[in-house]
């Protein structure tokens, strides 16, 4: 059974070091992988669809979840002697987590997901903006009890945090509309001009492929570093890229908003070539992911997690049961 009980106070402290991104209009497929169908097919994203309705307001309804008695059990004493719950998630990339229309509220299913697990914790929810590359010091130092933005699980990372699973990692190529690229496999990229978030595995998986192409005597590829997910599409507008290369559930969204101006060229697991998982980040050893991971289910369970997946166009990307310290990527 669903339920919407409503909390009073979810908070939004703003990293003065954040910029604004501009704002995505709605998309026209109810899913990312409708999206995908849609373009493979040639097919215009808009046609013969039911538009997909999202809420760049402030003023979010966000989905509620049931507090899970299994997860208030677990909750270390010292996280929940204020009754909050401080969790870091980003401001730059829709739909996962980006800025209303005010352009200081942080909305997205990132910060859906976080309202549910503080719901299961039975805490108020306080969302800190954080830049990608603050999220590893801000969690171990204790700044957050928790990070939920986008991270995916590698055995190196598991040295120093504790995960628990909400989403499949799956990565696309985002390409201009009628650039006529595909890209199945590592020669696809050659010689192209591509941007892609510096740390982070799809940067693996892309340095991967050009050392093989290099190998192979094919041209190496032009990788490009951009501070944030606007710079990055700015450059794809004007031409300065020939590719973006980032989490799936973001190109598929940009393409069904402006399928005039871009379009998802190539997908792969964010793991490749093994299969990758996004999940909850918290501190190693400190207890909390035992009791995140049943919060977490508890909302599987009472299905607030479909709605959430539902409500950003995500359920091709959807978990069956949140894990604990699932495999992650090797380490390299």
């Amino acid at each position: 059974m669903t339920s919407h009980r409503r909390h009073p106070r979810t908070t939004v402290r703003l990293a003065p070091a954040l910029l604004a991104v501009p704002l995505l209009a709605l998309a026209s497929c109810s899913s990312s992988a409708e999206i995908e169908q849609e373009q493979a097919a040639g097919a215009p994203a808009e046609a013969g669809t039911e538009a997909l309705a999202v809420s760049t307001s402030p003023d979010q309804d966000r989905v509620r979840g049931t507090e899970s008695a299994e997860a208030v059990a677990l909750l270390p004493a010292d996280v929940a002697e204020d009754g909050v719950l401080t969790v870091a998630v980003g401001a730059f990339t829709a739909p996962l987590s980006f800025l209303a229309d005010d352009n200081r509220t942080v909305i997205g299913h990132e910060p859906d997901i976080a309202q549910l697990v503080a719901d299961g914790l039975g805490l108020e929810l306080e969302l800190v903006t954080t830049d990608w590359s603050s999220w590893p010091l801000a969690t171990q130092s204790g700044d957050v009890e928790v990070t939920i933005a986008n991270v995916t699980v590698t055995e190196e990372r598991k040295q120093l945090f504790d995960f628990s699973s909400y989403r499949v990692d799956e990565l696309g190529f985002l390409a201009p509309a009628g650039s006529g690229l595909t890209v199945d496999g590592a020669a696809d990229v050659a010689g192209l001009r591509i941007a892609v978030g510096s740390g982070t595995n799809q940067e693996k998986i892309l340095l991967a492929w050009d050392a093989e192409n290099r190998a192979a005597g094919l041209e190496p590829v032009d990788v490009q570093y951009f501070e944030n997910d606007g710079d990055t599409t700015l450059a794809l507008q004007s031409g300065r890229l020939d590719l973006t290369f980032g989490p799936n559930a973001t190109a598929a969204y940009k393409a069904a908003v402006a399928p005039d101006e871009f379009e998802v060229v190539g997908t792969v697991n964010g793991g490749w070539p093994e299969t990758a998982q996004i999940a909850v980040a918290t501190a190693k050893g400190n207890g909390l992911a035992d009791a995140v991971t049943p919060a977490l289910n508890q909302a599987v369970e009472d299905g607030t997690y479909a709605e959430v997946l539902e409500r950003w166009g995500l359920t091709s990307e959807a978990v069956e049961r949140s894990e604990t310290n699932p495999p992650g990527l090797p380490a390299s």
